[in-house]
C-alpha cells in the first residue's frame, strides 16, 4: 500500500497513475484525508496493490478460520493472474469438506471478501494439503479417458458438474485434440463440461 497526496483527490489518482504505472481507471485506492481550508487543500489516497490483495485474503483466512477453533498456516504464490493459497492445518479433512465442497464455500468466502476490499475482481485458487493438485490430476486422466471414448465411439460424453477451476483443467488437459471439442453448458453447481466429436 502507498499513499499519495495533492490539492485535489483527481491530482493524487493521477500522480498514483504515473508514479506506478498504471492506468487511472485500474488503480484500486480509498480516499485516506481531505482537508479543505479558505487558503490550503489536499487530499490523500491510499492505493492497494496486487501484493496488498494477497497478504489481506491470507489474513481474512486466519482469522476467520481462527473464529472457528482452527489455527492455520497460509502460502501464496502467483501463477498466470491466479493466486494460488495453500493452508495448512492439523484439521485438513474438516477445511476440505466433503467431496471439497468446504474448501470450495472457503474459496468463494475469501474471494467475495478480498473483491469487496479491493473493488476489483481477484482470481483466487485456495487449496489445503494438495488437495486440489491430486484432484486436478485425477480429472485431467478422466477427461483423457472420456475423449478417447468419444473418439473411438463418435458419441458425445457430458461429464459430472464441476467447479470453474475444474472445468478449466478439462479445457485446458483437452485443448488441441484433434477431432474433437469441450463445451460448459447448464447454471451454477450443475454446469458441466461436455466432450463433443467433431470429426
Amino acid at each position: 500500500m502507498k499513499e499519495f497526496t495533492a490539492k485535489t483527490v483527481e491530482e493524487a489518482v493521477k500522480e498514483a497513475a504515473a508514479s506506478l504505472g498504471i492506468e487511472e481507471n485500474k488503480l484500486t485506492f480509498e480516499v485516506a484525508e481531505e482537508k479543505k481550508s479558505l487558503f490550503k487543500k489536499s487530499a490523500t489516497i491510499r492505493v492497494y496493490e496486487e501484493d496488498d490483495a494477497a497478504v489481506y485474503a491470507q489474513e481474512y483466512l486466519r482469522s476467520a478460520l481462527s473464529a472457528l477453533g482452527i489455527e492455520v498456516s497460509t502460502e501464496c504464490v502467483k501463477e498466470d493472474d491466479i493466486f494460488k493459497i495453500t493452508i495448512d492445518s492439523e484439521r485438513n479433512p474438516v477445511l476440505i469438506g466433503k467431496n471439497g465442497r468446504t474448501l470450495q464455500a472457503l474459496n468463494e468466502l475469501t474471494k467475495l471478501a478480498v473483491n469487496n476490499k479491493f473493488r476489483r475482481r481477484y482470481r483466487i485458487l485456495l487449496d489445503v494439503g494438495g488437495y486440489k493438485e491430486d484432484k486436478y490430476s485425477r480429472i485431467a486422466r478422466i477427461a483423457k479417458r472420456a475423449a478417447n471414448q468419444v473418439l473411438r465411439t463418435k458419441i458425445d460424453v457430458q461429464l459430472d458438474p464441476m467447479s470453474p477451476d475444474e472445468r478449466r483443467i478439462v479445457h485446458n488437459t483437452l485443448t488441441g485434440w484433434e477431432g474433437i471439442k469441450t463445451e460448459s453448458s447448464g447454471e451454477g453447481a450443475n454446469r458441466a463440461v461436455s466432450i463433443i466429436y467433431i470429426g
